[in-house]
């Protein structure tokens, strides 16, 4: 018999990078590349610290170490302005969204972002890559004023979506987002991204359902 966890759901948080859009890597690359455009040689483990931040989180760990006289917004403006072609222009999305996305609005499921990406670039590579329509919300980190390590950017989501937190899913890739939305009992969809492909043990033991793409999805409905 084919579990068939999915088939109550009612609203669906997803996270962009590594959920929706096929774009992770370019966050394990970012945080070096700026530090090294500013001079500073990052120190080990950079990467792996970075990926786990927000862009505010980040910003404010440099200023701390490596600038104080520098501000938040001079940072998060010159982290984005490194990638905003990316998301304008060339990102594209994980097999088979578009197709599920379908899916779940011939189903009525409600359907919003919670992403640590600034919402500017959301917008431009979800409207690009014909999927906007399916949101009726864009929530960041940045706009929530907190980062994945907390629950707060699901819980907006959720009060925005209207849904019953028990038919409600978080669709992550990360394993520090996985572990922050299960302590905070959301039900989860993992979704298997390279970027995360170290420890996909410990995300398939944090997840109600766990897919390796979007083709796999359907049998749990």
């Amino acid at each position: 018999m084919e579990n068939k966890t999915l088939a109550t759901m009612t609203g669906a948080i997803f996270d962009l990078d590594g959920t929706l859009l096929d774009s992770m890597y370019i966050w394990t690359e970012i945080g070096l590349k700026f530090l090294k455009n500013e001079g500073v040689t990052p120190p080990p483990g950079a990467s792996e610290q970075f990926v786990k931040m927000s862009l505010v989180q980040a910003a404010e760990f440099y200023i701390k170490n490596y600038a104080p006289d520098k501000t938040v917004m001079d940072i998060v403006k010159s982290i984005n302005a490194l990638i905003e072609d990316f998301y304008f222009k060339e990102v594209g999305l994980k097999d088979g969204v578009r197709e599920f996305l379908e899916y779940l609005k011939s189903k009525n499921v409600k359907m919003c972002v919670a992403t640590a990406t600034d919402k500017y670039m959301v917008e431009k590579a979800l409207e690009r890559n014909g999927i906007r329509e399916y949101f009726s919300e864009i929530f960041t980190c940045t706009s929530v004023g907190a980062g994945k390590d907390t629950s707060v950017i699901y819980d907006r989501a959720l009060e925005h979506l209207g849904t019953p937190k028990e038919s409600t899913f978080v669709f992550e890739d990360a394993l520090y987002a996985i572990e922050t939305a299960k302590k905070a009992d959301y039900k989860i969809v993992g979704i298997f991204d390279v970027s995360e492909s170290a420890e996909p043990e410990k995300v398939k033991a944090l997840c109600d359902v766990y897919i390796n793409n979007y083709s796999e999805i359907y049998k749990h409905f």
